[in-house]
């Protein structure tokens, strides 16, 4: 649905004016599966993605705490590890976010994930998979900073004992999902941009060949769709961060109690 709803110069068969709306219309003309469409791409790389991705946060967060406020919460140690912990998460997310975004736009010729990474990969070459990466990581760094920064400063509030909570995870994980995907929607659209190399919004702008760099993204926007134009998909881009956040936090909060409990039995 963000996908589609970031589109700047969409099919008239494919403009919606809400997310229920576009959900409704994409089930009843597209079938009841179409917006699940490279869901199984994003499945693959996720896993490997995350496991780095909190691994390094938790290791960068206690290295730098120490340093920074000898062994307390701090903000800005928060905010560095999980800038840097993207790093790596995006490293192997771009290209299933690539096949995915394709996967997604309406009327897409590719018929499956496998057919969309050898045609991208025989028509564009293999910096097609990479082409939205410095964009990706200009979006995801303070989009991860802002994410880390609401959740420690939530836990601070409602769970000052950082004890295991779930409610207090999920609580957590929702809001800074929320805050730090409102903020960073003007970026999201520029990627989307990047990554769909949309044909209709291209051609309107004399555009030949493919766009690249987030200035020239940023650019073409506005020349699209002014200031209103960079939040296009900001409520689909919230909806979907919220769960998305909520889960991702109590399912990472409940294995490293599971796991810090099941250490301390063994030892005693």
């Amino acid at each position: 649905l963000q996908t589609r709803m970031q589109s700047l110069q969409p099919d008239p068969k494919a403009q919606y004016r809400s997310v229920y709306e576009a959900l409704k219309k994409i089930v009843l003309t597209e079938g009841f599966w179409r917006p699940l469409r490279g869901i199984n791409v994003t499945m693959l790389g996720a896993g490997p993605a995350h496991a780095m991705y909190f691994a390094c946060y938790e290791k960068m967060k206690k290295s730098l705490s120490d340093t920074i406020q000898h062994g307390g919460n701090s903000h800005l140690a928060n905010g560095i590890a999980g800038s840097v912990a993207t790093l790596l998460h995006d490293a192997v997310m771009n290209p299933a976010e690539v096949v995915k975004q394709r996967m997604q736009m309406f009327n897409s010729p590719y018929k499956s994930v496998l057919a969309c990474i050898r045609t991208v990969q025989k028509t564009e070459g293999f910096g097609a998979f990479y082409r939205s990466y410095t964009t990706q990581l200009t979006m995801n760094v303070p989009f991860q900073a802002i994410h880390f920064i609401t959740y420690e400063f939530m836990q601070e509030q409602i769970n000052p004992h950082r004890e295991y909570n779930p409610r207090s995870h999920i609580i957590s994980g929702a809001i800074a999902g929320a805050v730090a995907a409102a903020a960073t929607t003007p970026l999201d659209v520029c990627k989307t941009l990047l990554n769909t190399q949309e044909n209709m919004a291209l051609s309107s702008m004399n555009i030949s060949g493919h766009l690249s760099g987030m200035v020239n993204a940023f650019k073409t926007v506005y020349q699209l769709g002014g200031i209103s134009g960079y939040f296009r998909g900001v409520q689909a881009r919230v909806i979907y961060q919220m769960p998305s956040t909520a889960i991702a936090w109590s399912v990472y909060e409940f294995f490293k109690y599971f796991l810090t409990k099941h250490k301390l039995e063994k030892r005693t």
